[in-house]
């Protein structure tokens, strides 16, 4: 679990800086007065508007995700062994059949 949770922080940084890099990008362009780089700018902004929003959403949701999934191993940890041997045991004979 602790390996997940510092690859969640890892890629919520990146995204982060992702979204922090475009934002400089458009306030950069600010001083241009071509309507075309205008409307662009305009429509970058509101599309990363939304795009933080959702990525928010996304993000609280997989926390949550994930939480009940660790809470469900700890709680019955035969039934996520069984299931793995199960699985394993099928991929491995799909994987031998010619």
């Amino acid at each position: 679990m602790a390996s997940a949770h510092n690859n969640f922080k890892t890629m919520s940084k990146e995204m982060q800086t992702i979204l922090s890099r475009a934002h400089t990008l458009v306030d950069a362009t600010s001083g241009e007065l071509d309507d075309r780089i205008i409307s662009a700018r305009a429509a970058l902004n509101d599309r990363l508007e939304a795009a933080k929003g959702e990525y928010s959403q996304l993000e609280d949701q997989l926390q949550v995700k994930v939480q009940s999934a660790d809470d469900y191993i700890h709680g019955k940890p035969y039934y996520a062994i069984g299931g793995s041997l199960i699985a394993g045991l099928f991929l491995g004979w799909f994987m031998s059949r010619k």
